[in-house]
């Protein structure tokens, strides 16, 4: 079977990503782990948020095996995945003034939460005031966004400003903007995105870095198995009950 050169570039091009981040973002990250490590510790919760792809990186890290119990997803309605019709309403969604503020108000996250905000350019008004009102409301904010964007694009939100801007702690994807890897004579449009592929392992070094902090704090981190090996069942009831309080995907 032949080989596909497109395929081995696309392959190239994010493993090179993934180094240029490791490279570049480890301090930072490390910084994200600490943060989320002292929330676990002193009993605050954990939140993820993300909107249209940008969502998956943020679902990926709650409820999962191999992952902090204690993650949970804000959910903005309408904007977390392609299930929405038409798909196109999550991308006007992501524009609307004051849709993140009503949403924080009714969720469960309050101050000495961490809230980790991912948005591939920052630029969008949903992110960005997601950012200012958790920041208001006394929640840790920790930015998963590619800084290209800040001088590549213009912010959409009537500040001027990115997701960037409104952080604790930033973590840079290093993704171009138009988010597309590949180009060939013949395709108009770039094509190839690796912007979750990269934000996905961002957001799992995070996870593990957490990790290590709260074992060097001398605290079990809670963690959930895989419901696909043996003991798994029980094991993920034992840290679900014990961390009940602080987890809102159960209810």
């Amino acid at each position: 079977m032949s080989e596909s050169k497109l395929a081995g570039q696309f392959f190239d091009a994010a493993i090179g990503l993934l180094q240029q981040v490791r490279d570049e973002e480890s301090g930072h990250i490390a910084a994200a782990g600490e943060l989320i490590a002292e929330a676990v510790a002193s009993g605050n919760r954990l939140f993820a948020f993300g909107a249209g792809h940008s969502s998956l990186p943020a679902q990926d890290v709650v409820y999962r095996a191999g992952g902090l119990a204690l993650m949970n997803f804000l959910s903005v309605p309408g904007t977390a995945g392609v299930d929405v019709m038409p798909a196109t309403l999550g991308s006007a969604l992501e524009r609307v003034d004051g849709l993140a503020g009503a949403v924080l108000d009714s969720s469960p996250a309050a101050a000495g939460d961490v809230l980790a905000i991912i948005s591939l350019s920052g630029r969008n008004a949903l992110p960005v005031e997601m950012a200012m009102n958790a920041r208001a409301l006394g929640l840790k904010v920790i930015g998963v966004t590619s800084v290209a964007y800040t001088t590549g694009t213009r912010s959409r939100h009537a500040s001027g400003t990115f997701l960037k801007d409104h952080c604790d702690i930033v973590l840079d994807s290093k993704i171009a903007v138009g988010d597309a890897e590949l180009s060939l004579d013949g395709i108009e449009a770039p094509f190839a995105p690796a912007s979750t592929v990269v934000t996905s392992a961002i957001m799992q070094s995070v996870m593990a870095a957490a990790a290590e902090q709260l074992v060097a704090r001398g605290i079990e981190p809670p963690l959930l198995r895989s419901g696909n090996v043996d003991g798994g069942h029980e094991w993920n009831g034992r840290v679900l009950a014990e961390y009940g309080d602080r987890i809102f995907f159960r209810h």
